[in-house]
């Protein structure tokens, strides 16, 4: 079987894969001490490039989740995602057989669809999910193609996956995965990839007003920006180190990641409206970088699930001594 880190030649899994390879996705565990350089790492990529640092925050997640549920850890051969959106349909199901587990289904959303070698997948058991481990090299495994249809996080490959009697490994008691405290700190790291992508949508507007050529309008947009990105890394930041001090407080884990994610998806909406009010259409239809950037953040900050996430996080203050 291929020895490949990844099993696409895309600039985008080039990428990824040269920075596993070279073992620079081997991040601090969450809750180890060094939430905050872990996070960093995450921001950093994505302002790079949120499509690159969206598939490195999977597979930094994967190998989190592999070490927390399973005591192993990603290779730097193996490419990992994480592939556990439980739309109703369709259906990915797992059945047990004398020799193993079975995957049999689709499963949709799925980042990475043709480029990951291995991913954590979430499969119906009697009805309920749990989490399995794919070798995605299997035979069986077939990414559907032309689903995706924005412009917007593209280069991620994401795709519906077809399983066809395709082995998987339990990773994790049968509701461990979203019972643990690390599900919600992983969350956070999602969070500060969205970070790292308004940094990045900013930035022409900082020029702008580096070059001495804003007026006072752009500048008061670059002063409400500033204001909220400082917020967004503070609470980043000290979200950090309360995991590090608890790390395996559930209860107060899911409050900080609503809380968190709600503060720096509002970030990053605020940052692409008053940069496109202060900037107008111009570097959104002349700069590739600038218009790539807004239509990536614009598509990966709606992983949250806006009112939903906020109405969640006022039941559990309303249960808060």
């Amino acid at each position: 079987m291929s020895t490949d880190v990844s099993r696409d030649s895309s600039p985008t899994a080039a990428t990824v894969a040269a920075i596993i390879r070279a073992g620079d996705a081997e991040l601090p565990l969450p809750g180890d001490g060094a939430t905050a350089d872990r996070w960093a790492h995450l921001t950093r990529w994505c302002q790079r490039d949120l499509s690159v640092g969206r598939l490195l925050e999977a597979h930094a997640d994967a190998d989190a989740i592999l070490a927390e549920l399973d005591g192993t850890r990603a290779g730097r051969n193996e490419f990992w995602g994480v592939w556990a959106s439980e739309p109703p349909h369709p259906v990915l199901d797992a059945f047990p057989n004398p020799s193993g587990w079975r995957l049999r289904g689709t499963k949709a959303w799925c980042s990475g669809a043709s480029m990951c070698t291995h991913a954590l997948v979430t499969a119906r058991v009697d009805g309920e999910p749990r989490l399995f481990a794919v070798d995605l090299r299997e035979p069986g495994v077939t990414a559907e193609r032309g689903g995706w249809r924005n412009p917007g996080m593209a280069a991620t490959d994401t795709e519906s996956v077809t399983f066809d009697d395709v082995p998987a490994r339990p990773v994790g008691a049968a509701t461990e995965y979203l019972d643990r405290p690390g599900f919600w700190h992983g969350g956070i790291g999602v969070a500060a990839c969205w970070f790292g992508g308004a940094l990045a949508v900013v930035e022409p507007l900082r020029a702008r007003a580096r070059s001495g050529r804003a007026d006072s309008h752009q500048l008061a947009h670059l002063g409400a920006v500033d204001v909220a990105v400082s917020a967004a890394r503070w609470s980043l930041e000290s979200a950090a180190a309360e995991v590090d001090a608890r790390p395996l407080d559930r209860r107060s884990a899911q409050l900080r990641a609503f809380r968190v994610r709600g503060l720096v998806e509002r970030t990053a909406s605020e940052v692409i409206d008053r940069v496109g009010r202060a900037l107008g259409a111009a570097p959104l239809a002349t700069d590739a970088d600038h218009a790539r950037n807004v239509a990536d953040l614009l598509v990966y900050i709606r992983q949250s699930h806006a009112e939903r996430d906020l109405a969640t996080l006022g039941e559990l203050v309303a249960r808060v001594d």
